[in-house]
């Protein structure tokens, strides 16, 4: 009997044990429950301890952009890996979606885009974003379908003309169209006329509107496509040896060109953030400007202040 009860006493103290055991695993997990990746990123980028002093965690932080031309981002990568920041780029197929993405929380930033797009896009939908650093220009220009001509001389009343289909990227194109001769617009419409704003059609030429992207896939139902740098690179197209006329991107020639710049832009309330900062630092510095003239050769112009053409 005695030894019974001795073994129930030890059972019943082992299994006490058990519970307390539980208990005790139960709160602790509570109160001290893990950080996760997105809160240590966030308060290192607020500027704050990431948790492990020794070893603060990287921030990765999402950029959007649309087409192949991003070899000044592993350039930026480069230069940032010393402040614990790395970009991780989110590439979209087309220019409407990475305002939206962003606005949205779906993505940091992003560096896709003009000064004037951005202004329509926030006109248009009423985005809360706001640019925060200048890159690059990136000049519209005219590829000819060879087949068809081999110079702006030579476009004839019946060619189809193909131009972006966006206002501002359309705007310039048209614009691209009156300097080269073919056309007359409105003059009170700035640099973003519409078809329905050409006064004069100096020859008669037929004027295809499509997404940007599309642009290149379409030529050859086309006497020639109006493409921006951008989407001309992705295409494997060189403005400087393969256009038959490019963009005045001269400020002193171009009063539009101010507007024209590309730029990356951050959601209104993150305008300030400290690590957005140092990428457009990364972005503005010497070694992005030389990658980006040995990249493209002339098909982006780098355009904040300081750098050199």
């Amino acid at each position: 009997m005695k030894k019974t009860n001795k073994i129930w006493k030890k059972t019943a103290a082992a299994a006490l044990a058990a519970v307390c055991a539980v208990s005790l695993f139960g709160c602790g997990s509570k109160d001290s429950a893990p950080q996760t990746d997105a809160a240590n990123a966030q308060t290192t980028a607020e500027g704050g301890e990431s948790g492990d002093a020794q070893a603060p965690e990287t921030v990765v932080v999402k950029v959007g952009v649309v087409g192949e031309y991003n070899a000044q981002w592993d350039t930026i990568n480069e230069l940032l890996a010393g402040d614990g920041i790395q970009v991780e780029l989110v590439k979209f197929t087309d220019y409407a979606a990475p305002n939206r993405a962003l606005n949205d929380g779906e993505i940091d930033l992003n560096a896709f885009q003009h000064k004037a797009f951005l202004a329509n896009d926030i006109a248009q939908k009423g985005y809360d974003i706001v640019d925060i650093g200048d890159t690059i220009i990136a000049p519209l220009a005219v590829f000819n379908n060879k087949d068809k001509i081999s110079s702006m001389e030579d476009i004839k009343d019946g060619d189809v003309i193909a131009i972006p289909s966006d206002l501002t990227n359309g705007g310039r194109a048209l614009k691209l169209l009156e300097k080269a001769g073919l056309i007359e617009c409105d003059p009170e419409k700035g640099y973003t006329p519409t078809k329905a704003d050409i006064l004069t059609y100096n020859v008669k030429i037929d004027i295809k509107e499509a997404e940007s992207a599309t642009l290149y896939n379409i030529l050859p139902d086309c006497a020639a496509a109006i493409i921006n740098g951008g989407n001309a690179y992705t295409a494997g197209l060189n403005p400087a040896e393969d256009a038959i006329f490019q963009e005045d991107v001269d400020p002193a020639t171009n009063e539009a060109v101010p507007q024209l710049i590309n730029i990356i832009a951050a959601r209104s309330a993150d305008k300030d953030n400290e690590v957005y900062k140092k990428i457009v630092e990364a972005y503005q510095s010497k070694e992005v400007e030389q990658t980006i003239k040995d990249a493209y050769q002339g098909a982006f112009l780098c355009a904040w202040e300081g750098a050199e053409n």
